[in-house]
């Protein structure tokens, strides 16, 4: 079962795909600035919808931006954390389709290890006041 993760605005999005790219699940809320606190419990809640476990995932494909920085940092890490962890392949998307494509590079046996974000712009970090 591969799992997808988009987390580059407000909306967040998950979702269980048949290796083959069929989908079984997919689910969207509004994280916004909860998204650190609700990313995993919403993972486990939609496995469990189809009576399937965390050692059910066999791929990830996650949206890699562009985005806001806070949520791809997110959503990415969990995603890099998880198939290291798991040791199981990853891979970055991008654009309208990036399921699709992300489904397609895990079906030629893609496995990129760490993806890496793409804000789409330099990040806006300040200096510190003190």
């Amino acid at each position: 079962m591969i799992l997808t993760i988009r987390t580059d605005n407000p909306e967040a999005e998950i979702g269980l795909h048949q290796p083959d790219g069929t989908a079984i699940a997919h689910y969207t809320w509004h994280a916004h600035r909860e998204l650190a606190d609700t990313l995993l419990g919403k993972i486990r809640d939609l496995l469990e919808t189809q009576q399937q476990t965390f050692e059910s995932i066999t791929g990830l494909v996650v949206f890699q931006g562009p985005g806001s920085f806070t949520g791809l940092r997110i959503g990415i890490t969990v995603a890099n954390a998880f198939a290291y962890g798991r040791d199981i392949p990853i891979v970055g998307s991008q654009g309208e389709a990036w399921v699709g494509e992300g489904l397609a590079k895990l079906a030629k046996g893609e496995n990129t290890k760490i993806v890496l974000p793409e804000y789409g712009a330099e990040a806006h970090i300040t200096l510190p006041k003190k």
